[in-house]
């Protein structure tokens, strides 16, 4: 098991001069990117931060958020991720939880939530917390140029990663390093803490099955996959900030560039096809495409082997406590689908992880788990993990087949919400989305997709808001024809309930029941 910290130093101790990180115009090779992160540790610890430090962390993706982060976990402390998207109250919840010391995020983040400019923030639907005053005593790092708002004392960024000093330590394999937040309310939120071991484990594994290599051309802004393309010695390129690929799939088509190896979401490579579609004459570069954060399906899969008929393509199965689980080949998922297997083939398990079934649950457990959830620590951690899903082993292939509770039956087809529903609630403009299944006079089920709007949503339930039509034209080849939904409505809210805010599946089908005859989805 390695030290994710020491695995990319390793690395750039490997090949210094090679090009590590490449955004905005500019790359860092790894002689940089390492000088940067045993910098930035070295001055954190002669600033007073301590092994076991948590630092709320609210940076964008970038080569100083990377280096800052690396950094931080290098010097012993702990990277706490923090969305201001949050809301304030949850933010704080979150905070709270988190008991940070430090406090690191962009200049623009403190001016815009300090009391000057925190009501115009909130006209335009964002509920940002008090950077500068939300952790009583905090120390502050800053990242961008000085503005108002920023507290006085914060250290620049800029001035951290100076100099030639080395303050990465040893440590533990058991000290914490990664918090992440993923869901809970503000009584009860739910985070995810992570060792330096569990990361290290993890995206070695990942590095490992999707064929990273020394030189390979990765373009991705997730952290979590950049991170084990330095760990291979790749070339980690990053989109322009703010290039969504969904909202603007012409301009990241120009990305592209020469990347070798893409990753992207469903969604997200739904846009780029279509995008494509308009563009017969460019073929991209690409060798490898990397599918992860919603189910694949063989409609995607076929559209992409169509357009870039020799790329390879690797399914990533996984969630937050434990990445990844298994590695698919796209050609073998799509192979078992047009051999009428059974459920969805998410790949081999990768070697770390081991699995075992649990009454129909996949259990799962190994080095790549998170130390567990942080409201539980130390007393109960993480010994294996009850997934959810449903699952079969075949040898060392994954199958799953769908979640533990949710299933409805159209036709003879039996329907798991889980398999769809994050790929609809990642489409432009979806703020959340939920299927349900709406029983009909013969005892069929309507299948009825509800999806919150992210702007302009609607004071009640309607098939007329315009997102509906777009949903509506992206479903086909995206989602299986036999689950294409027989209405779409927009609606203010998901119901929930209950203090973990789970979906109320019963109140749901309630809600969209009367729209279960709109008309079948062409």
């Amino acid at each position: 098991m390695s030290d994710l910290v020491h695995a990319v130093l390793a690395a750039a101790d490997r090949t210094p001069d090679a090009p590590a990180l490449s955004a905005r115009g500019r790359t860092w090779s790894y002689r940089e990117l390492a000088r940067r992160i045993r910098a930035i540790a070295a001055k954190l610890r002669a600033e007073g931060l301590a092994p076991g430090d948590r630092v709320l962390f609210s940076v964008r993706p970038g080569p100083d958020a990377v280096a800052l982060a690396l950094g931080i976990v290098g010097a012993g402390g702990t990277v706490v991720f923090a969305d201001p998207g949050a809301g304030e109250a949850l933010f704080r919840a979150r905070a709270a939880l988190a008991a940070p010391r430090w406090v690191a995020a962009e200049s623009l983040l403190y001016l815009a939530s300090s009391r000057p400019l925190r009501p115009l923030a909130r006209r335009r639907g964002l509920e940002l917390p008090p950077y500068a005053t939300l952790v009583p005593e905090a120390r502050h790092i800053r990242a961008g140029a000085w503005l108002p708002g920023v507290p006085s004392g914060a250290l620049p960024l800029d001035v951290l990663a100076r100099g030639d000093g080395d303050g990465v330590v040893d440590g533990s394999l058991d000290d914490l390093a990664l918090v992440v937040f993923t869901s809970g309310t503000t009584d009860a939120p739910k985070a995810v803490a992570h060792t330096r071991g569990s990361l290290g484990s993890g995206l070695a594994d990942f590095a490992d099955g999707v064929g990273i290599r020394p030189g390979l051309r990765v373009l991705t802004d997730q952290l979590m996959v950049g991170v084990p393309a330095l760990i291979g010695g790749a070339h980690w390129t990053m989109p322009d900030p703010g290039l969504d690929p969904g909202a603007r799939p012409r301009a990241y088509l120009e990305h592209l560039g020469d990347a070798e190896l893409l990753f992207a979401s469903p969604a997200t490579l739904d846009a780029i096809l279509r995008a494509l579609e308009d563009r017969p004459e460019l073929t991209p570069r690409l060798e490898t495409i990397v599918l992860g954060g919603a189910p694949v399906l063989p409609p995607l899969l076929r559209r992409a082997f169509a357009r870039m008929s020799d790329v390879r393509i690797r399914s990533i199965y996984g969630m937050t406590e434990i990445l990844p689980v298994a590695i698919a080949d796209g050609a073998e998922k799509l192979a078992a689908a047009d051999a009428g297997h059974d459920g969805d083939p998410v790949g081999r398990l990768v070697p770390s992880v081991t699995a075992r079934i649990d009454e129909g649950e996949l259990v799962l457990a190994g080095p790549g788990l998170a130390r567990g959830y942080l409201a539980e620590l130390p007393e109960h951690p993480l010994a294996e993990l009850r997934t959810g899903d449903l699952a079969r082993i075949d040898g060392d292939r994954l199958v799953l087949r769908g979640r533990a509770k949710d299933m409805f039956i159209r036709g003879t087809q039996n329907v798991y919400p889980a398999l769809y529903e994050p790929l609809i609630a990642g489409l432009p403009g979806v703020a959340d989305a939920a299927m349900a299944g709406v029983a009909d006079a013969i005892g069929d089920d309507r299948i009825v997709v509800a999806i919150v709007p992210a702007e302009a949503p609607p004071h009640e339930a309607t098939l007329a808001h315009p997102l509906v039509a777009e949903v509506r034209r992206r479903l086909p080849g995206l989602v299986d024809a036999g689950v294409l939904p027989d209405a779409i409505v927009a609606l203010p809210e998901l119901p929930r309930a209950g203090r973990s805010r789970k979906l109320d599946r019963t109140a749901l089908a309630r809600v969209l029941a009367p729209f279960a005859d709109a008309g079948e989805l062409a």
